[in-house]
């Protein structure tokens, strides 16, 4: 609870108070006064599942912090195929900095909450804050050790090993505010389609479907409606990964 030892302090924003962006985002970088100065040019928005978020070739004039919630970064080919080559949840930061226009797309795969900052005021902030450039440098490296796993997980692994990777990805960080280490069971909505996840995974909705129900006859997961999964243990979930 360390990390969040501010929460009553009145110096800092109401809405910065309770913010995973806060307490492990980029914000954490901040100083009070100046989470005060961003605080005046922030606003949450709130976006329902499948609402795009950011368009290809966008010119950028904004950048967020996911507050809740699951994004679906996309690429589209010339053909028009996609192909989902990312999920980010809070408190990851959606954007690049000093970047003329995005280079993919982004969904709301769930019902996301998004604090969105101005472009000029981020990037003014950047200028006279090393600590925010930090911060923002080691959250891109996150990302590509992030995808570097991930190209194991498509490159090496079994059908039923990619399946449980990505149920183990949404399991340990759909919900910031648990600690995984003390984690022993989770029970969560799923936020992509079936289709989604055969895209993301590269397999077919067919294959996914088999390995789901192959992993609920072993007791790995439990299928409530379709979407809300429950994971008794998360360590033989992950034992699944490979």
């Amino acid at each position: 609870m360390s990390s969040r030892k501010d929460i009553h302090n009145s110096d800092i924003p109401i809405l910065c108070q309770s913010c995973e962006a806060r307490h492990k985002g980029i914000c954490g970088a901040l100083e009070p006064q100046q989470l005060v100065e961003l605080a005046r040019h922030t606003r949450q928005v709130r976006h329902k599942p499948g609402e795009e978020l950011i368009g290809d070739t966008e010119e950028v004039k904004s950048y967020a912090n996911v507050i809740s919630g699951v994004v679906k970064l996309t690429k589209m080919l010339a053909d028009g195929r996609q192909q989902v080559i990312g999920l980010q949840f809070a408190p990851d930061f959606l954007g690049r900095p000093f970047a003329e226009e995005s280079r993919l797309s982004a969904e709301a795969a769930s019902g996301v909450n998004l604090c969105k900052i101005p472009r000029s005021a981020l990037e003014s902030m950047i200028k006279t804050s090393p600590e925010l450039e930090h911060r923002l440098l080691m959250q891109t490296l996150k990302e590509l050790d992030l995808a570097r796993d991930w190209m194991v997980t498509l490159g090496r692994k079994t059908a039923s090993e990619k399946v449980a990777s990505f149920l183990y990805l949404i399991a340990t960080h759909i919900d910031p505010t648990k600690d995984i280490e003390e984690m022993d069971s989770i029970k969560f909505d799923l936020p992509l389609t079936r289709v989604d996840i055969a895209d993301f995974l590269g397999l077919t909705v067919e294959t996914i479907s088999r390995q789901l129900t192959k992993m609920r006859k072993d007791g790995v997961i439990e299928i409530e409606n379709n979407r809300t999964f429950f994971v008794p243990s998360l360590e033989r979930l992950e034992d699944r990964c490979g």
